[in-house]
């Protein structure tokens, strides 16, 4: 049989002359020859398929890229150029920026100063929308304009039942008012030493972001609660203040304490949040500063249980009758006939407008040695819904 097998393998440079185990070897040393050739054709093929399927990976990936990773590299070009300008006063890069629609956001002319990178921008955003601020709970908008409008309808326009055949009787008209609220600027002047500035490790953008923030935050915060108005925003409590009982659009009703200067108990909160309507008080917010709250955390009701409850996790805030508080020092304090408590929807009842662009001008001249950065903003707010926020007023009646 190994002698047929030999004479079927001749062709594999077995002879008839040699012995069944030289035929053997002979045969398995082609046939192992013969699937080498194979596998190394196999993986030639293999391989070109792979590149190519690599380059159409590449491909496809770069087509699928989204917007976000595209955003940055298209802000990195001014990034670089505004650090530039912060650290030596080099313009040349932010005057080079084409006004596309990307570069008209991100550059303007010297002479009110240069909008700050979108990095910097958006971090100084997050700060002021992160601080104890009213801006936290108030409706707030972008607008390119100096001023923002808005529209109130605070009636109803009536409405009546009526038969298939039965005459149609003209319903009321509703009334709407137009609150403008105007923009107004809000400026920081932090300053730094040119030789701070030359330092290469000094995070010029973070210690610039960080200190327009803390300034903004603190001068908005103070405003939006008590602001007069006058080239600065005008703040909630600012408007006239009447008992609840006689309130007429344009101003914001009370509801009394029961005792000049203090609170005996929890029944005038109870109070205070039923004063406004179904529809605001779903949304409502206690504001009050961290004094007053020391006081108001110690109110029980008649079985003994506290008002007041901490939040369950880390970042939420108090609880008082099971809405939430935002503690703002700009409140004021519990005194003689004080305003120490607001309730209500503040997403409805203040509106927060300003323009999205932030601008740094910086001047080496007025302080040297030290370097000032003008930086600028405009902001404006209101109260846009009367009906929407009521006050505690520490007194008897």
């Amino acid at each position: 049989m190994i002698k047929t097998q030999g004479k079927a393998l001749a062709g594999k440079g077995v002879s008839q002359d040699m012995s069944p185990a030289e035929e053997l070897r002979t045969a398995i040393g082609g046939f192992v020859a013969d699937f080498k050739s194979f596998s190394n054709g196999v993986n030639a093929k293999l391989q070109k398929q792979d590149d190519r399927m690599n380059k159409l990976d590449r491909k496809t990936l770069m087509a699928a890229r989204p917007a976000l990773s595209a955003a940055a590299e298209a802000d990195a070009p001014h990034q670089k150029a505004f650090a530039a300008y912060l650290r030596s006063g080099d313009d040349d890069g932010l005057r080079g920026l084409e006004m596309d629609s990307k570069a008209m956001s991100s550059s303007v002319a010297a002479d009110g100063g240069y909008l700050v990178d979108p990095q910097t921008s958006d971090r100084i955003k997050g700060t002021l929308s992160a601080t104890a601020s009213i801006r936290a709970i108030a409706n707030v908008v972008a607008v390119d304009a100096t001023s923002y409008d808005v529209l109130v309808d605070h009636t109803e326009m009536g409405a009546g039942w009526a038969t298939e055949t039965g005459t149609l009787a003209e319903t009321d008209t509703a009334q709407i008012d137009r609150i403008s609220i105007p923009l107004n600027e809000l400026s920081a002047l932090p300053k730094a030493s040119q030789r701070l500035l030359d330092d290469s490790a000094f995070d010029i953008e973070g210690w610039l972001a960080g200190r327009i923030a803390d300034k903004f935050a603190r001068s908005e915060a103070q405003a939006f609660v008590s602001g007069d108005g006058a080239d600065k925003p005008r703040g909630f409590l600012n408007y006239p203040v009447v008992d609840n009982g006689a309130w007429t659009w344009g101003s914001l009703g009370y509801v009394a304490s029961g005792s000049d200067g203090g609170i005996a108990d929890g029944d005038p909160i109870v109070d205070l949040v039923y004063a406004i309507g179904a529809e605001y008080r779903a949304n409502g917010t206690f504001v009050m500063n961290s004094k007053t709250a020391g006081t108001i955390r110690k109110l029980k009701d008649n079985d003994g249980r506290f008002l007041w409850s901490d939040g369950l996790a880390a970042g939420e805030p108090a609880r008082l009758l099971g809405y939430p508080v935002l503690i703002a020092e700009d409140m004021p304090d519990i005194a003689s006939d004080s305003t120490a408590i607001a309730f209500g929807d503040f997403g409805a009842g203040y509106t927060v407008a300003e323009r999205p662009d932030l601008r740094v001008l910086r001047d080496p001249f007025s302080a040297k040695p030290h370097v000032l950065f003008y930086a600028t903003k405009r902001v404006g707010g209101a109260v846009s819904d009367f009906a929407a926020i009521k006050l505690m007023k520490f007194a008897a009646s």
